[in-house]
């Protein structure tokens, strides 16, 4: 496994580890997944942690698929190296995120839920999570790959937490 920069996220998970073989590496990252979210559920204070399970692809989760593709519809989501290769980073940054190392905010709210946006410091990598009440679900995750994107997530991060001292 490849190191990572920071030093307290786990190693990324790369598919030349595995010899290219895509098969085998896609059950590698689904269960690394189910490790993370399925047998060992993340606890959040006052809430059930809770997954997209439908629609279900070979046998697997949406929020699955969320976190390794990328694409507007689910049937052509398109597997994205640098997102697979982080799947054992949202767990973490999940599990810390109101402890002061990552940065967090509400994005927008939706009908029923609000959507909590949790980012690495310098806002290359961010975890989406979907408050809706009584639960909270993992939506999705991903690398943030240009600079005035970082920035547009800055600026929401600082304006969010401006509007909370008001």
């Amino acid at each position: 496994m490849t190191a990572t920069a920071d030093g307290w996220l786990p190693a990324l998970v790369t598919l030349g580890e595995y010899g290219g073989d895509w098969g085998r590496y896609l059950d590698v990252l689904y269960d690394c997944f189910c490790a993370d979210f399925v047998n060992n559920v993340p606890a959040i204070p006052g809430k059930r942690f809770a997954l997209k399970r439908y629609p279900e692809l070979e046998g697997k989760a949406a929020t699955f698929w969320h976190l390794i593709s990328e694409g507007k519809t689910e049937i052509e989501r398109i597997p994205d190296l640098r997102r697979c290769e982080r799947i054992r980073w949202p767990r973490p940054m999940i599990d810390c995120y109101t402890g002061g190392q990552l940065k967090w905010w509400i994005s927008e709210r939706r009908r029923n839920e609000e959507r909590v946006v949790i980012a690495l410091d310098d806002f290359s990598y961010i975890v989406v999570l979907a408050d809706r009440g009584e639960y909270v679900m993992l939506w999705t995750a991903y690398c943030i790959e240009y600079e005035h994107r970082r920035r547009k997530l800055q600026k929401e991060y600082e304006q969010y937490w401006q509007n909370q001292k008001s």
